[in-house]
């Protein structure tokens, strides 16, 4: 396999592993890695195997994957990929599936011959929530979702309605200076000399 499919492969078996919650999904990542998503934001032994407080595993998670593109500079790379997750819950006692749209920006090293990954930042790009019988009220009304981010609006809502927090200030395409940033930092840290 050449540096493009390892690079490729690993990003996508991360999110494979993780919609099917397997064990294997640490082998993905390199001890010392680090990943930001909605509901964490630490080492990575801090989101191996745990989860948001809305998420039921007794209910389906379906997850599509865009091609990856990959930026690399010899051992070093990032990556972006494209993530749909659809996940069904119960909001206000009906059954609901969230859609969720992200932009996955992972940062993988090559170490002793082997691609890893050693961060992973999430960006919310939209999102959108839907009774999964359609015709049911999930008795949202607009004021309740007036004050959240237009990028994960119903991600906010269904957390919190779940009993959980959820911080508006995380990377979404609404904030434009702070994606920008995110792309930045990531080519500075690709030509980085170690």
């Amino acid at each position: 396999m050449n540096d493009f499919e390892a690079i490729s492969q690993v990003v996508l078996k991360e999110r494979m592993y993780r919609g099917r919650h397997v064990k294997e999904l640490a082998d993905c990542y390199f001890a010392d890695a680090t990943v930001t998503t909605s509901w964490q934001s630490g080492p990575v032994s801090t989101f191996l195997g745990k989860q948001p407080v809305e998420v039921d595993n007794s209910m389906p998670i379906v997850g599509r994957f865009g091609t990856p593109i990959v930026h690399q500079n010899g051992m070093r790379a990032y990556v972006e990929l494209s993530s749909t997750t659809n996940r069904w819950q119960l909001v206000n006692g009906t059954e609901a599936i969230l859609e969720s749209y992200m932009r996955l920006i992972y940062r993988v090293e090559k170490r002793s011959g082997e691609w890893k990954i050693v961060n992973l930042t999430s960006i919310d790009e939209s999102d959108k929530l839907q009774p999964a019988i359609p015709g049911q009220n999930l008795k949202i009304k607009p004021e309740d979702v007036a004050d959240l981010r237009r990028s994960y609006r119903y991600l906010a809502y269904v957390r919190q309605n779940a009993g959980g927090t959820i911080s508006q200030d995380l990377l979404g395409t609404d904030r434009a200076q702070d994606e920008n940033t995110l792309y930045e930092n990531s080519e500075k840290w690709l030509h980085e000399k170690d």
